[in-house]
């Protein structure tokens, strides 16, 4: 399937594993697939741009779903804890990645599984591409799929700033014949 992926689309994917790297998150979720669609100034973000969702505002309300590491490092900062102070303390005496988890654990700077929701939108996407007609799958119908799948985080996002699905897939879908 990921052979007839566009350029864009790929790239989505790849920015969606940096997404959950940076939220610290162990697996790939919708949200990190919609937070990727706008970081990488994908055709499709300009439509989902208009329709209120930016990469800032989509982030800081994944933030408030589902959490972030860095949130423990202001906590921790907050009583006078300097996180990267003990995470130095401990690599120099344990080594380099001590605080990464128990050998055989998931490297944390190598592959993150989808989630199998994640999975389902962009298996979605190929749907997607095959009822429009196209030959590869854009990150337009990376967009479409989680529409289609209706679930999961970035749904949630998207319904809870009020964004009429309806009329963002109508969008989306304009944007592709264009």
């Amino acid at each position: 399937m990921f052979e007839r992926f566009t350029t864009e689309a790929r790239q989505v994917v790849v920015g969606a594993q940096s997404e959950a790297r940076q939220l610290h998150s162990g697996r790939i979720g919708t949200e990190h697939l919609l937070l990727a669609l706008l970081a990488q100034g994908a055709p499709s973000a300009a439509v989902l741009t208009r329709h209120g969702l930016t990469h800032d505002a989509v982030a800081e309300a994944v933030v408030g779903y589902v959490g972030a590491g860095d949130l423990d490092a202001e906590a921790l900062a907050a009583l006078g804890i300097d996180l990267e102070a003990v995470r130095s303390t401990v690599e120099a005496t344990f080594g380099e990645g001590a605080l990464d988890g128990p050998p055989g654990s998931r490297d944390p700077r190598g592959h993150i599984p989808f989630t199998p929701r994640a999975k389902k939108v962009l298996e979605l996407s190929l749907r997607e591409a095959i009822a429009l007609k196209s030959k590869s799958i854009a990150d337009t119908h990376i967009a479409l799929g989680l529409l289609r799948e209706g679930e999961g985080v970035a749904m949630k996002v998207i319904v809870d700033r009020g964004i009429d699905t309806a009329e963002l897939r109508r969008d989306l879908t304009a944007a592709l014949a264009s």
